[in-house]
């Protein structure tokens, strides 16, 4: 799938240029793009001295709110849900703790790190799969909220925010949390009623609704403030609960004696066993899109979208955007070096790179997802896996795109 992607990027890019060349008769193209081949490879390492940081970070305070018990005591607060949406896994099954951990990661939007913990979970789960090739109920409603991109804390597009010169990049943290919010339960619903799942179960709503009750009494909040309002208070909430979570896992860790400063080291390393090996993909992928950019094709593509949205009479600014939203349910790495385009191109407070990242941080690799995850442990049959988890996207790119224009619809185009 990737191999065709990529492969796909550059060939049209040599139609469009050719194109350019012989009916536009602009022969700068091809300078133009082998101009934008260099400068997106000195682009990659300057993304990834920070992403290196990012994820070196982030897994050696992950490292110590595991060692503290903070990862098991949610398993034990999350049990009695699991049990009831996943009845054939056991409580007390190392399946729970290590999906609990998954989520975790994704949460922090940790999606590098979050990988190979999943691929633990779903081999956990599959030790209790009666079948070798299909897919149980279980092993599905894992995998579409791992694909709904349940984000409750973003700092990969924090990280990607700050490494373009962003004012304040915690700036989209509440328009990714509103967004992933509707496509983690769109998710949720559609396998549960693919599964018959009791959702009315007593234990499940003690869960559900006051959740439901939070977000619909933020959401209300929320509508009464002004545009320029809910940007900073996005700002603020962004900030303060990036700090506070540093400060409770090292708060927790000392409380219980963990040597903190030893454990993050230790996570620390596995932060950049996990980051060394994606310079190769960011540079390939950021390459491709400049590519595809300097040919114009993209522009070209972006254009007739752009016609199409303004002949129903609809506001074309969310189109530079779509790139991100449209590459996404295939590529991670291609996903993120769109978003990072859109960034170098429109700019990152632009209102498409706002967009963008709102779509990044809300939407998940669906079709990567499930080749690694369910092919890890030699699932054949996904049943209904994948129509779940496309109606989950979808959910989460429209989502992000209202959202944006609710927070963030009076900035200029």
């Amino acid at each position: 799938m990737l191999n065709g992607l990529w492969l796909g990027f550059f060939l049209v890019a040599a139609v469009s240029a050719l194109g350019q060349w012989l009916v536009a008769g602009n022969s700068g193209v091809f300078a133009a793009m082998v101009e934008s081949i260099f400068a997106m490879a000195k682009l990659s390492v300057e993304v990834m001295v920070l992403l290196f940081g990012t994820l070196t970070l982030w897994l050696g305070f992950l490292k110590i709110a595991e060692k503290a018990g903070i990862v098991d005591w949610l398993a034990k607060v999350l049990g009695p849900l699991f049990t009831r949406l996943m009845p054939e896994v056991p409580p007390g099954h190392p399946a729970l703790g290590l999906i609990t951990l998954n989520f975790a990661a994704n949460g922090l939007g940790l999606d590098n790190a979050a990988t190979p913990i999943g691929l633990k979970a779903m081999r956990a789960l599959q030790s209790l799969n009666p079948s070798a090739t299909v897919a149980s109920n279980a092993q599905i409603l894992f995998l579409v909220l791992n694909a709904s991109s349940l984000t409750l804390l973003p700092v990969s597009i924090f990280m990607y925010r700050a490494q373009q010169g962003a004012q304040d990049p915690t700036l989209v943290f509440l328009p990714i949390l509103l967004a992933t919010s509707c496509s983690t339960v769109v998710g949720l619903l559609s396998v549960a009623v693919m599964q018959r799942l009791r959702l009315w179960d007593r234990v499940v709503l003690a869960y559900l609704i006051p959740g439901a009750a939070l977000l619909a009494v933020c959401m209300a909040f929320l509508a009464t403030l002004s545009a320029v309002a809910l940007a900073s208070l996005s700002s603020i909430l962004g900030n303060v609960t990036l700090f506070g979570l540093i400060v409770l896992f090292l708060l927790v860790g000392a409380c219980k004696r963990v040597p903190v400063y030893e454990t993050f080291i230790e996570g620390a390393k596995e932060g950049f066993e996990v980051a060394k090996n994606l310079l190769p993909y960011l540079v390939a992928m950021l390459c491709a899109v400049g590519v595809l950019r300097a040919s114009g094709a993209l522009e070209l593509l972006l254009d007739g979208i752009r016609h199409g949205v303004q002949w129903v009479g609809l506001d074309t600014r969310f189109v530079d955007a779509l790139p991100t939203a449209l590459v996404k349910p295939f590529s991670a790495s291609a996903a993120r070096a769109l978003l990072i385009e859109t960034m170098q191109h429109q700019g990152v407070d632009s209102f498409p790179a706002l967009v963008a990242a709102t779509v990044q941080g809300s939407t998940e690799t669906t079709f990567y997802v499930l080749a690694v995850y369910f092919g890890a442990v030699g699932i054949q049959r996904a049943r209904h896996a994948v129509g779940c988890a496309l109606l989950a996207e979808f959910a989460g790119v429209v989502a992000a795109i209202v959202v944006s224009y609710w927070f963030f619809g009076s900035a200029p185009a």
